[in-house]
């Protein structure tokens, strides 16, 4: 769902409603590292604590044009990732 945002934001970029994407990432990033916590799986918190920290919308980075971009793919790119390779080790297997 954050990449999905992340995506989406890209048509919001120079709007204020841009502010709701970095609200949504931000939250979305930091429940996919308490995930990674639970799993045992710390070092997938990295990634995910680094896009909750460039998305903030407290203390939002001034990016703009296409390094802005090139940063919604990435975050993109890191959140899909993380959600495919976190595993969790206590789920039980289906029937």
């Amino acid at each position: 769902m954050g990449a999905v945002a992340l995506m989406l934001g890209l048509a919001l970029l120079e709007l204020d409603a841009f502010t709701i994407v970095l609200f949504v990432v931000s939250i979305l990033a930091l429940i996919m590292a308490v995930f990674a916590w639970q799993a045992k799986q710390p070092l997938w918190m990295i990634p995910t604590l680094l896009v909750a920290i460039v998305w903030n919308p407290v203390l939002p980075l001034p990016f703009s044009g296409i390094p802005w971009i090139i940063a919604q793919f990435l975050g993109a790119v890191v959140l899909v990732s993380v959600g495919i390779l976190l595993e969790n080790k206590h789920a039980t297997p289906p029937a």
